[in-house]
């Protein structure tokens, strides 16, 4: 028996067809998504509590109705966009990293309107993971293309900023409370931040080997990341350069992956490794792990977002499918 596994019950709702896995602390429930091999990749959840994802393999964006159990898809206009990175305004605007077809895009809900905001420069050709500043500016990372960009959005203007090293490979990103952007460098084993206002790089030296792929960052401005390569969860505390790590549960195999924190600071992440995938809860005050299986196997969840209630709302990407961790 996996580490902190508990037997739970399955049960088929027949109101919303949605797989339930009641098992105790948690209930994880999960919808199929309408178009078959969507690949549902990044979630984001809007300030009216709405849940939205992209569907990186179907060319769309789409929003989970919980309480019905209904999905809608809108279907972009630039065939072949490769929807990934999502995030949203505080007028309920869908922005979106197209990251097959270099530009970022924005979705208005109500119209289906779509507008496209092209890269400068054609070496940023796959716009990744983006979040916006408490100031409206939107940051985003260029994995391949090796690039931190900013967005202005009243201007259109984009910034790209060349990271130092090659392939460095830059990820997950996140804001903390002072307005710093804080990123992976999953081809390093390294985090970076840049500086709003100079644009200067830092960069902070990870364990040996180490590859984080996605970050969150706490309420106190404490960075979680996941260790893909090693398995592990680390952490990192801008304030003396401490970093801290603790094996996965699943093992050096487990590919942490998708991460969120909640409002009380604790972190919860997906093994991508395992069959089924993994939700994970750590418990940064006493340091200690729960694993939970996901009930359609996950089949790699790549990011998570947390909800007004405190849920974590998920996406299944083999799996075809997106979900919801309730808290009991």
């Amino acid at each position: 028996m996996r580490y902190g596994w508990i037997p739970a019950i399955i049960l088929l709702t027949l109101s919303s067809l949605a797989l339930v896995w009641a098992a105790g602390e948690i209930r994880i429930e999960e919808w199929a998504v309408h178009t078959p091999r969507s690949l549902p990749h990044d979630t984001a959840v809007a300030p009216d509590g709405a849940l939205w994802y992209t569907g990186i393999e179907s060319n769309t964006i789409g929003t989970l109705d919980p309480a019905t159990g209904q999905i809608k898809e809108y279907h972009l206009k630039i065939a072949n966009s490769g929807p990934h990175g999502l995030v949203i305004d505080k007028e309920g605007n869908i922005w979106f990293t197209a990251n097959y077809k270099g530009y970022i895009g924005k979705l208005e809900p109500q119209t289906g309107a779509i507008t496209e905001f092209r890269m400068p420069d054609p070496s940023a050709r796959d716009p990744h993971s983006i979040v916006f500043d408490k100031k409206g500016a939107i940051w985003f990372t260029v994995q391949d293309g090796n690039f931190i960009g900013r967005l202005d959005p009243p201007s259109r203007r984009i910034t790209l900023i060349q990271l130092p090293a090659p392939h460095s490979r830059p990820y997950g990103i996140a804001v903390n409370s002072q307005g710093i952007p804080f990123f992976c460098e999953f081809g390093k084993n390294r985090l970076g931040s840049i500086d709003p206002a100079t644009l200067k790089i830092t960069e902070y030296l990870l364990p040996k080997d180490s590859r984080p792929r996605r970050l969150a960052i706490t309420s106190d401005d404490l960075v979680y990341f996941t260790d893909f390569t090693r398995g592990y969860l680390g952490r990192f505390d801008i304030r003396n350069g401490k970093v801290e790590e603790w094996p996965s549960p699943g093992g050096r195999g487990s590919k942490p992956y998708g991460i969120a924190a909640t409002p009380d600071g604790t972190i919860w992440y997906s093994e991508s490794g395992l069959n089924p995938n993994t939700i994970v809860r750590f418990d940064p005050k006493i340091l200690s792990f729960k694993t939970w299986q996901v009930p359609s196997g996950g089949k790699v969840i790549r990011n998570m977002a947390v909800t007004p209630k405190g849920d974590l709302f998920f996406a299944s990407s083999g799996a075809n499918k997106v979900g919801i961790v309730s808290v009991e």
